[in-house]
């Protein structure tokens, strides 16, 4: 048996919140943004992948027209900032709706470090930070998706290993269903099985 449901027998945000009891679990763009008059925002987006691979694209999604989305439009640029689970607080804290003119960076005390080849910075205690530069956006119904080409992928030292980003080093916060979040949990290495006729 199995109950089942169309978007008609969920109206409105019931259906949103079917979705991301399903889609789980889904990695968290912690996005800083610099706006046009040069307030630094961050946002997490957790409608977040890797869209290309040549050229490198990743991709978030703005549910309405958030700062991030505003400000990525207006100037260009952001910045994917894994959300690590050292700093799980801050992270939620900067979904709160904050007025534009109001950057998350001061009132959360989040330090900033500067972006080697775009303006918005860098969340310094993340252990990555991807730098993009906008290539497109797409409007879908209430969402928007961004777009943007990877310009430089920057990697703290101490989650390297053997050159390669680590994840149980990295410790990656990501999204589920409701108000639930989930760490990294087990992980297992498996290679991929090649096709043998």
């Amino acid at each position: 048996m199995r109950t089942e449901w169309t978007p008609d027998d969920l109206p409105g945000r019931a259906f949103y919140q079917l979705m991301t009891s399903v889609v789980v679990p889904r990695p968290i763009a912690w996005v800083s943004t610099t706006s046009s008059g040069g307030v630094d925002n961050l946002a997490p987006h957790s409608f977040f992948t890797i869209s290309c691979t040549e050229p490198p694209i990743v991709q978030f999604t703005s549910v309405g027209r958030k700062d991030s989305l505003r400000n990525a439009e207006d100037t260009g640029e952001f910045v994917v900032n894994l959300a690590p689970e050292a700093m799980w607080d801050q992270v939620n804290a900067s979904g709160t709706a904050y007025p534009p003119e109001v950057s998350e960076f001061d009132v959360l005390g989040v330090e900033r470090e500067a972006s080697a080849a775009v303006r918005p910075p860098r969340v310094a205690g993340s252990p990555v930070a991807v730098e993009c530069v906008v290539h497109s956006t797409l409007r879908l119904g209430d969402s928007t998706v961004v777009f943007g080409r990877v310009v430089r992928v920057a990697v703290r030292d101490d989650v390297l290993r053997d050159g390669h980003p680590e994840v149980e080093l990295m410790r990656p916060l990501a999204r589920l269903g409701r108000n639930e979040w989930s760490t990294l949990g087990g992980v297992r290495a498996v290679d991929r099985l090649p096709y043998r006729p």
